[in-house]
């Protein structure tokens, strides 16, 4: 509802008048509002759920000019005038810059970027220091595409513009708000540097996001293809035998009639299973929920229920019409449609099996109702009525604007098969944290045009296993399928590797999964908000992946000469291992990282804990306490709490902990209800000096086995399960660089240069070390034996930079 100035007596009376109001939520957020007629929007909207969030400790005066408002974050000035940006500002306090601190109202609009996209007939609103946050989709995107602004910035202050979005009724129902013209209602945040206490307050006014079931962080099947039961049911087969876990499997379009009369319309909208494909549903789906997969179906809603469909008689009779043949309108401004649509088509489909719902509007935000928009009352339905009918509260849909990140998850769109893409998506996933927008849902290997090539491919499965929701999709073309065996061996065996490596990591996102519900991290992250340093904003391809994770995906393509290709990277100070190759890095500096294609840089930091399922026990997404490898990570102290959903909304929590000082690393035993008893632990060190191995001590557990290879310490570790685990060794506080010669020796090993000069350049890292570094140009620039040799002999630029990163790793 909408409330007069004069009747909100709650408020300070300098921070409202005739025609404007502001009210200061936390101490680094403000809304601020202006009526032309006085009258103020009380009811909660899609982006602000939480209207009686209040910061109780600002301080508020009155200035010769206006008003003052004061917190320990902003300062802010009004005239109690017409917003402008000459009487209305507020300035960032702690240091950020006392030039771009400042935010004025409409200030970027004064903007020369801005005033261009006007002559152009664009809206684009410039960011102008906004971090960015998500995008409604990337339906043929080739590349990057412009992102909303988020609440984050490089200046200090975002505003995010709450004036038309839609408000929920009394009854919960959403509408559209009906503003009066020259009305504004204005959210300013003043969180400074700290990005994460900016995201907090989002969550505080928008509420969190949801706690995502552990199903949906696995693996997803997903093709845009003409499937019948038996070849869909044979391709889920063949990913178990071929060793790839899935969990969900999604049924694009083609599982309902698309063959119709085009007196109905086209065919992309259907409810009716065909029966040439699919004989009997709830047959097929039970065989898949046999197999340990949740089900999705794709739904185009915009062509409504036409007369052909199964169910046009039981829709059309709950909404008291006739059944004459006239189709029943999607129209998302009629409560009585969508209770239809919800409580009789959908659900006599859930029946059937059907667990969740891919919602691919692609209409529009336009419907009967000016300022309705279809995608955003689809989500907020759709996702509430799934979370009452069994307590998931989960679907696959577009993002529609600031508070979506209540809806998970989110499809972005019909990527195009490209480098430039995939060079995107990394970016793009990072920066929707600043919007709270934590579950992004890509086609994984993208889904049309482009050209094959194995190794965006593979590159593409490689960053989608370290991406919020790893869903593999293709288009209905033969030649596109993203199955790992359509790929030469090489390829092959990396993506099921990797695959398999999604579900060893399920135990640590589902604990990330928590942390994002209930500290309002999300799980991919950009790397500036643990760490401000200029270069953490210059590079953006590389994110935090949870709290212990530092990933860098591999976007371009190899070097020829060195088979290896390279991400550049921000390490922040510290200490990082690399969980793949085992080197250890000196943080606090930029990092080239070289790969083969076997992996991407995917590094661990100093007193990380990493709980994987262990090698070789079953990657059931159904197995909700798995034996488990922990990778730990040497060079500094740490903790970390496993926390393990062991039935739907009990957990359990295991703490670890590492003292480099005392030597000593802890694991508690399991707390909380159905806690896990496990009696043995698989360690796996990493970055420790290779004294880690000797003279270990445990209690509470019996050592079983300690080897060493590659530059690892593997303990194996067998107790009562009921007592802390605590294994001792001065080798603990020590730190080492890993297996630098063995992986110089890969590196040589798969470069195109003449074997000769590769035994030079190895004998002689092999003596000097990174010494060597001074000679490695020389190299292969006179004869030795044949003219091949002065050919392919030379190292490049390329390779002494790959050896260099090995060398001076730790340095």
């Amino acid at each position: 509802m909408t409330t007069p100035a004069s009747e909100n007596s709650t408020e300070h009376p300098l921070l409202q008048g005739d025609n404007f109001r502001i009210t200061p939520i936390t101490p680094r957020l403000v809304r601020l509002e202006w009526s032309p007629s006085g009258t103020f929007e009380d009811r909660p909207s899609v982006f602000a759920t939480n209207r009686e969030l209040r910061d109780e400790t600002a301080r508020v005066s009155e200035t010769a000019t206006g008003v003052r408002v004061e917190t320990d974050h902003y300062v802010l000035d009004y005239d109690r005038g017409e917003f402008s940006a000459n009487g209305l500002s507020l300035a960032v306090l702690g240091g950020v810059s006392n030039y771009h601190s400042i935010w004025r109202y409409q200030q970027d609009l004064s903007l020369p970027a801005h005033r261009t996209a006007q002559r152009e007939g664009r809206t684009t609103r410039p960011l102008d220091g906004n971090l960015g946050g998500a995008t409604r989709t990337l339906d043929e995107a080739d590349g990057a595409v412009d992102l909303d602004p988020g609440v984050n910035s490089t200046y200090g202050y975002a505003d995010i513009d709450d004036s038309d979005s839609m408000v929920f009724a009394p009854d919960g129902e959403l509408q559209a708000r009906g503003a009066e013209p020259g009305s504004v209602d204005l959210y300013v945040f003043a969180a400074g540097r700290d990005h994460v206490a900016a995201v907090r307050d989002l969550f505080a006014l928008s509420g969190p996001q949801p706690l995502l079931p552990r199903w949906a962080l696995g693996n997803w099947w997903s093709r845009y293809h003409r499937y019948t039961e038996e070849s869909y049911l044979e391709l889920m087969d063949r990913f178990e035998d071929e060793g790839v876990p899935l969990s969900v499997a999604v049924i694009d379009m083609d599982w309902h009639l698309t063959d119709v009369d085009p007196a109905y319309g086209s065919g992309w909208t259907g409810y009716t299973w065909d029966p040439e494909l699919f004989p009997d549903p709830a047959r097929f789906q039970q065989a898949l929920h046999d197999r340990g997969l949740r089900v999705t179906l794709n739904d185009h809603p915009a062509d409504g229920v036409r007369a052909f469909e199964e169910l046009y008689e039981k829709v059309a009779e709950a909404m008291g019409r006739t059944a004459d043949g006239a189709a029943v309108e999607f129209d998302p401004t009629d409560p009585e449609f969508l209770r239809a649509y919800l409580e009789v088509l959908h659900r006599g489909l859930e029946e059937l099996g059907t667990d969740f719902w891919w919602l691919d509007w692609q209409s529009g935000p336009y419907s009967k109702v000016p300022g309705m928009d279809p995608l955003w009352v689809l989500n907020h339905v759709q996702f509430e009525d799934t979370r009452k009918q069994n307590g998931d509260g989960l679907l696959l849909s577009r993002y529609a604007g600031p508070g979506s990140h209540r809806y998970p998850v989110g499809f972005s769109g019909d990527a195009v098969i490209s480098w430039k893409s995939l060079a995107f998506q990394p970016r793009m996933t990072a920066a929707a944290a600043n919007i709270g927008y934590g579950w992004w849902s890509h086609d994984i290997g993208g889904h049309m045009g482009g050209y094959w090539d194995e190794e965006l491919a593979t590159r593409w499965v490689q960053f989608g296993v370290f991406s919020p929701i790893l869903r593999l999709h293709s288009s209905s073309s033969r030649f596109t399928g993203k199955e790992p065996w359509m790929f030469p061996e090489t390829a092959h065996a990396v993506m099921v590797e990797q695959l398999r490596l999604r579900h060893r990591l399920v135990p640590y996102l589902h604990a990330m999964n928590r942390r994002a519900h209930r500290e309002g991290r999300s799980l991919v992250e950009p790397t500036y908000f643990e760490d401000t340093s200029l270069e953490a904003y210059m590079y953006r391809d590389q994110y935090l992946f949870g709290s212990e994770l530092l990933v860098a995906p591999i976007v371009r393509p190899v070097d020829r000469t060195t088979r290896l290709t390279v991400a550049e990277a921000w390490l922040p100070a510290g200490r990082w291992t690399d969980v793949t190759t085992g080197i250890s890095y000196r943080g606090g500096r930029l990092a080239s990282l070289h790969r083969d294609l076997s992996s991407i840089p995917v590094l661990l930091r100093a007193g990380g804990f990493l709980p994987l399922v262990a090698e070789g026990e079953s990657l059931d997404i159904r197995e909700t306490t798995p034996a488990l490898e922990v990778l730990v990570a040497g060079g500094a102290d740490g903790t970390f709490t496993l926390a393990e959903e062991t039935e739907p909304g009990t957990w359990a929590e295991t703490v670890f902990s590492l003292d480099i000082e005392a030597g000593r690393l802890t694991i508690e035993p399991a707390t909380g209800d159905g806690a896990p008893a496990r009696t043995t632990w698989e360690l796996t060190l990493l970055g420790f000096g290779p004294e880690a191995a000797d003279d270990l001590t445990a209690r509470g557990a019996e050592i079983q086995s300690v080897t060493i290879a590659d530059g690892r310490v593997r303990v194996r570790l067998v107790g009562a399960g009921t007592e802390p685990v605590v294994l001792e060794g001065a080798g603990l506080g020590t730190t080492g660089p890993g297996d630098v010669l063995g992986q110089v020796e890969k590196v040589l090993r798969g470069a195109a240069i003449g074997y000769f000069t590769k035994d030079l350049l190895f004998a002689q890292i092999q003596r000097e070390g990174a010494a060597a570094l001074s000679s490695l140009a020389a190299y292969g620039t006179v004869p030795v034996f044949t003219p091949e040799d002065v050919e392919h002999g030379h190292p490049t630029p390329e390779l002494v930079a790959a050896l260099t990163e090995l060398l001076l790793a730790d340095r």
